[in-house]
């Protein structure tokens, strides 16, 4: 189990931001998957952020108005061994208190009693809406019976704020413990990718690799897969979030792989690699590679201080256009096609996101007109791509795309640490040059 110190300092940095908010953080709920199974549970990473109490359907309260010693409430399911028989140890109450560092720990079947004299003093109540919908009802109608009696008493907590607007701020910016945690998933990501490219052959199906590269994640300590798998071969990986994988790998076809590991505490992985299923690439497939390659690589020395994810983006497309016009499947000059966007049936996503405990983590990238500047400790995906398929019209003026170029895809992503100085490439043990996907 994590050290309890780093949520307590993750707690107080909250409570400092919140002023004289209160903040209501529910747990995720059990999703049924069909008839009476659930799918596996996932906490929700807000809460996991604050609490690291890993069971469904707590809720949070965070006072900071309150006195030391009563500013972490938590509301938990209750010891039950005849549910606990079926469904797995409950912490309970008293295991919240013992061993989770709670101030204050109540049964949830309290939450809507005690909710109203919590929020005594509360200047506001920081909570999101739509999302928690059983929580939401017993947050509104306790904020409705506060707002109609503040009239009387003189005071109310007045305004509803999204705690997004504090919390996701602080998850942008990782701690030294935060980035050991993804450093090991990068490092997990990274290995399995390589059992990946060293087993595929011509015949073998998509999910065969896609069971060697998630039973590898289980091997080595993961919870599993991050999200769903994307093993492509073929046109298959001009599909961008194809997740069949039920295709037989063909001689002389590219395979594409997009897989990251979660770890236990939820620290993601994601990476993504291309290489010639037969280990040789065509002339066409190499030309292509090349580009991407580039693009990447000149994105990934752009991830420093100071500088932006639209200028790491530009970075990349700058290098795609180049190449593609090179390569005659784009013509004009490299302004005006990035001006028109007439590039874009051939690259059509963005270079990278922020990563994290989501894998699409929280954090802001523009604030109003303003670019949000990279600082040490965020860390983002540079996924460079290129994919030539029929599935988009091509742009007017652009060249019609010859037969030899269709049907090939290819994406290369790493996972990267702004520092102080030099891109810190957490997923480098992945290979990733031409000669290195060959064999």
């Amino acid at each position: 189990m994590t050290n309890q110190n780093i949520f307590q300092e993750r707690r107080k940095r909250f409570l400092d931001l919140l002023g004289g908010n209160a903040a209501i953080i529910p747990a995720a709920n059990m999703v049924t998957h069909h008839a009476d199974c659930d799918f596996a549970f996932r906490q929700d990473s807000d809460f996991w952020y604050l609490t690291g109490f890993d069971e469904p359907d707590a809720v949070a309260l965070f006072l900071p108005y309150r006195p030391e010693g009563e500013q972490y409430v938590l509301f938990v399911l209750p010891k039950e061994p005849s549910i606990e028989v079926w469904n797995g140890f409950r912490w309970g109450v008293e295991g919240a208190l013992n061993t989770f560092a709670v101030d204050i720990a109540h049964s949830l079947d309290q939450f809507s009693q005690l909710l109203g004299p919590y929020l005594e003093g509360a200047e506001g109540i920081s909570f999101r809406i739509g999302r928690h919908l059983k929580i939401e009802t017993i947050v509104l109608n306790t904020w409705a019976e506060k707002l109609d009696i503040a009239p009387r008493k003189g005071s109310a907590p007045y305004a509803l704020i999204p705690p997004c607007l504090f919390l996701h701020n602080l998850r942008l910016r990782k701690d030294s413990w935060e980035v050991q945690r993804m450093r090991e998933a990068a490092r997990i990501t990274s290995k399995a990718h390589e059992l990946a490219r060293h087993i595929t052959r011509p015949g073998m199906r998509e999910k065969e690799v896609q069971a060697a590269i998630e039973n590898y994640f289980l091997q080595n300590g993961a919870r599993g897969a991050a999200y769903g798998s994307i093993v492509a071969s073929g046109d298959n990986a001009c599909i961008l979030h194809y997740t069949s994988n039920n295709s037989v790998m063909k001689d002389g076809d590219l395979l594409l792989i997009d897989a990251g590991c979660s770890l236990d505490d939820y620290y993601n992985g994601d990476v993504t690699r291309t290489f010639p299923i037969n280990g040789r690439f065509t002339s066409e497939q190499r030309a292509l590679y090349d580009i991407v390659l580039s693009a990447q690589k000149t994105a990934i020395e752009n991830v420093v201080a100071g500088n932006d994810t639209e200028n790491v983006h530009l970075s990349a497309v700058r290098v795609l256009i180049e190449g593609l016009i090179e390569l005659a499947l784009l013509k004009g000059s490299v302004d005006e096609i990035l001006e028109t966007g007439s590039y874009t049936h051939l690259y059509m996503h963005r270079t990278g996101h922020w990563l994290g405990l989501d894998v699409h983590d929280v954090g802001a990238y523009r604030l109003g007109d303003y670019q949000v500047s990279l600082e040490p400790g965020m860390i983002l995906t540079v996924e460079p791509g290129i994919y030539i398929s029929d599935r988009l019209s091509i742009p007017e003026g652009q060249p019609v795309i010859d037969e030899r170029w269709k049907g090939i895809g290819i994406r290369i992503e790493d996972d990267v640490l702004v520092t102080n100085s030099s891109p810190d490439v957490l997923s480098d043990e992945a290979l990733k040059s031409a000669k290195e996907m060959e064999r």
